[in-house]
């Protein structure tokens, strides 16, 4: 080839070009991100709208239709848009074209969120608007439990606390936990003492939004001096709350007391997390955006020792599913690999060829392709990740010149897992065929991402022939001395109607005396065994007795 021979004649400039590879590939690898998957950037934008107690119907007529007709009229490059209506919540989804912009889409929904909220039933929440990414994926699982500790303080614990602390740590997205019991001020009102007392539940209400108010008081200046004025308008403690009037029926003030019991509680409990048998919490650490997976990792281990200095001593932190263990996985196999290949075939080398400068070429190349390949990730903005690390396995084997086609399915079994099958596609295929058996090497890709399937392992690979384009389905046996090999590809005298007719064939496999032909033929044809050179289309033909029938 001709860059072997440039090589071979300007091996300085080789040496040359090989000393930046050398001296920028660390910086490469220092900056390209590591994670599990590689970056899909999905342009789709969610918008969250909460109505609470409002029907599906009713959220669906006076929030999700009005939202999303507002949208087509003022966002642009939208592919579809869909939507999920629940009780007192409605999911917009907005899908936008492969090639829009995600920053200007977002500019332009939160814009029309904002106006389009006055158009909305009265009491209507601002939207939560969130861009979708496919890498935004749980990379550490933080279980949180204490044996002094309820799950009550638990969940205020991760929420206000531990959760607060991590997101400082670049990378990381960390929402809120799951599992434990949300603090919460909680007013349990007696049916039969507000009857009792001739109240209702809006009297309670209205109780609360009377007295209860935030109300900003200003300052005073009195003399040279400027006071801050400090209203009394809301409540301080849980038990002042009990002490609010209600309702003043004649001399008799009725508190808030004498109907309900006002304690410092929780909210409603929706899920339930269990670690060693015991309640407890669970923190979820996402990664965002190009973010390396083992550097959030690390950040937050390196955290949580100094996060555990300020929370309380009894609560014990429990680090779950790591997937940076995966990537480091697959970044010390490929790692393993290419030390394994040059040592073994630079060992080759030196105890066939004996020559210890092939053997240094070859130790020196394979680890050189590879920081290569990381360069060129790096230079596209990819990511180290398990499917450009690994995962997939190359399988180069001989099969039938018909059968080499880029794209066919194959199918592999070995003796080590007798009962499963392996399921593989040829990539490409060799230019040069084997004439002797008529065969030629195709690479075959297998899905090996639990390298389950070992290098040096003895594999079977089945491939099922292709079907002729004439729609027979069954290949034909026929003696080889039938072959016609003219300028213009392979014939066989096919006789028909008393005269001979040359048909163009495809052969498969060749067994010596007999080869396969899987298109062209048709069983019933008669074939001329030892034509002459100069048998042409039309040549008329005499069929002895012994030699009549079919193909067999």
């Amino acid at each position: 080839m001709w860059i072997v021979e440039l090589a071979l004649n300007r091996p300085y400039t080789f040496i040359v070009l090989a000393l930046p590879i050398l001296i920028l590939s660390p910086v490469a690898i220092m900056r390209t991100p590591t994670d599990i998957f590689p970056n899909i950037d999905i342009p789709v934008i969610a918008v969250a709208w909460q109505y609470a107690g409002l029907s599906p119907e009713e959220m669906e007529g006076r929030i999700t239709t009005v939202y999303e007709r507002v949208l087509t009229t003022t966002v642009d490059n939208i592919e579809h848009i869909e939507s999920t209506t629940v009780n007192g919540t409605a999911i917009v989804k907005i899908y936008l074209q492969p090639t829009a912009s995600i920053d200007r889409a977002n500019a332009q929904v939160t814009a029309v969120s904002q106006t389009i909220l006055r158009q909305l039933p009265p009491g209507s929440l601002p939207s939560l608007i969130i861009d979708y990414n496919a890498s935004t994926v749980p990379i550490l699982q933080l279980g949180l439990s204490g044996k002094n500790l309820s799950e009550s303080q638990l969940n205020d614990i991760a929420l206000n606390f531990l959760r607060t602390q991590l997101v400082t740590v670049p990378g990381a997205s960390v929402p809120y936990p799951f599992g434990g019991k949300l603090r919460q001020v909680m007013v349990n009102l007696n049916q039969g003492l507000l009857q009792a007392k001739g109240l209702s539940l809006n009297d309670v209400l209205t109780a609360f939004g009377n007295q209860n108010l935030i109300l900003p008081g200003g300052t005073a200046k009195v003399g040279q001096f400027e006071y801050d004025v400090d209203l009394n308008g809301d409540v301080k403690t849980v038990q002042e709350l009990n002490d609010l009037p209600v309702k003043t029926i004649g001399d008799t003030v009725i508190y808030l007391r004498d109907v309900a019991t006002v304690s410092d509680g929780f909210a409603p409990q929706t899920n339930i997390v269990r670690q060693d048998s015991n309640r407890g919490v669970l923190v979820t650490v996402l990664k965002a955006g190009d973010a390396s997976t083992i550097d959030v990792v690390k950040g937050v281990r390196q955290l949580l020792p100094h996060v555990a200095q300020t929370l309380p001593p009894d609560l014990k932190i429990q680090p779950l599913s790591d997937q940076s263990i995966f990537v480091r996985g697959a970044i010390n196999g490929v790692i393993l690999e290419a030390i394994i290949a040059a040592a073994l075939t630079g060992l080759m080398i030196l105890l066939f060829l004996g020559s210890w400068r092939s053997t240094l070429i070859i130790a020196i190349s394979i680890p050189l392709s590879i920081l290569t390949y990381v360069m060129v990730l790096s230079l596209l903005h990819q990511t180290i990740n398990i499917m450009t690390l690994g995962g997939r396995l190359r399988i180069y084997v001989a099969v039938p010149e018909v059968d080499s086609q880029a794209g066919a399915k194959a199918t592999l079994t070995l003796d080590e897992f007798p009962g499963e099958t392996f399921q593989g596609t040829i990539v490409r295929n060799s230019d040069s065929i084997d004439y002797a058996s008529r065969t030629l090497n195709v690479e075959v890709d297998v899905d090996n991402a639990q390298d389950r399937i070992k290098t040096g392992a003895y594999v079977f690979v089945h491939l099922k022939l292709p079907q002729s384009a004439k729609g027979s389905t069954d290949s034909l046996i026929i003696p080889a001395n039938t072959l016609l090999f003219r300028s213009e590809g392979l014939r066989v005298g096919v006789v028909r109607n008393g005269h001979a007719q040359l048909v163009p064939i495809t052969i498969g496999r060749d067994f010596g005396a007999m080869v396969e032909v899987v298109a062209g033929l048709q069983p019933a044809d008669q074939v001329i065994v030892n034509p002459s050179d100069s048998l042409t289309s039309g040549s008329p033909v005499q069929i002895s007795g012994a030699q009549a029938g079919g193909i067999q």
